[in-house]
């Protein structure tokens, strides 16, 4: 029995049981993949106060330290349901059941698909959803990436660094990201803006071989990044709460509408899913989770 279990070891989940860790309350970590959440594949965290430069992966690393060195436990298990029971939380994977006193779910959120036939099957194959994962195997080739945010114009620019050539592919003919990312993408000579396009069509069997447009184009490459949106891993995870497009609803205190499950992350109601809310939800979350046990 732990005092305090999370669902998902991110930023914000790591964040929620260093707090938890030094109040005193025994805690564990549960985790599907790898520590570290989806900011190990961000090249350069540029906008974390105090850690200019660093690498997501280094900044992961550290943070699991952070929280081991308090004596948290990681549990490399996934959670597939919990379920509430007076005053206990069972919590059920495929080969396990564990117990705790109260819940944070910092699950994060998966890459959002195109949803093209022979979409899956190019996987690994030339489509990926994760350029700092992936980009060192299309070294002085042709790539394309798809999206017009954030994380779009952040692999855009490292694979500029890699490949000979990166298409960027967007919808619409201006972009949500952050002005500063946009004039870096635009400074970039081997950069192509795509705009006012939709990638319809996947060619190539055993590998990507090029891509087409809804507006007539095809494009030779031999790798391309989908970064379009992410989808929240939270559907099924616990019945009765309340979601709000799928999304876990929640506001600035972290609370869900079941008394001692509590959210931290991208995978919560928010305005700004950046790294530095995911580590402000995880105390924010753990402080809540700890108020609520000494009730």
């Amino acid at each position: 029995m732990y005092d305090i279990a999370i669902v998902g070891a991110g930023p914000a989940g790591l964040t929620a049981a260093i707090y938890a860790a030094r109040a005193n309350k025994s805690v564990v970590v549960f985790e599907a993949l790898t520590c570290g959440g989806q900011i190990i594949n961000t090249s350069h965290i540029d906008n974390y106060p105090v850690a200019p430069h660093i690498t997501g992966l280094d900044f992961s690393r550290t943070l699991q330290k952070q929280a081991e060195d308090l004596g948290v436990k990681i549990e490399y298990d996934e959670i597939t349901h919990i379920t509430p029971s007076d005053d206990t939380f069972t919590l059920t994977s495929e080969d396990d059941e564990y117990k705790a006193h109260s819940v944070i779910v910092a699950t994060g959120t998966k890459p959002r698909k195109l949803n093209l036939a022979n979409e899956d099957e190019l996987v690994g194959r030339g489509v990926s959803y994760c350029a700092t994962c992936d980009g060192g195997f299309y070294k002085g080739k042709a790539v394309a990436v798809n999206g017009g945010g954030n994380s779009a114009l952040h692999e855009a620019l490292y694979l500029s660094d890699i490949c000979e050539k990166v298409y960027l592919v967007h919808r619409r003919d201006e972009f949500r990201a952050d002005a500063a990312l946009v004039d870096k993408v635009k400074a970039k000579d081997n950069i192509e803006l795509v705009l006012n396009a939709n990638i319809a069509k996947l060619n190539g069997e055993k590998h990507l071989e090029s891509i087409e447009t809804d507006n007539g184009h095809t494009i030779n490459v031999e790798g391309l990044f989908v970064s379009i949106g992410r989808i929240p891993n939270a559907a099924g995870l616990v019945d009765g709460l309340n979601l709000v497009d799928d999304y876990v609803d929640s506001g600035e205190d972290c609370a869900t509408n079941i008394p001692g499950i509590f959210v931290a992350g991208d995978v919560r109601t928010k305005e700004l899913r950046q790294l530095v809310t995911a580590t402000s939800d995880g105390a924010i979350a753990a402080t809540a989770a700890i108020n609520f046990l000494h009730k």
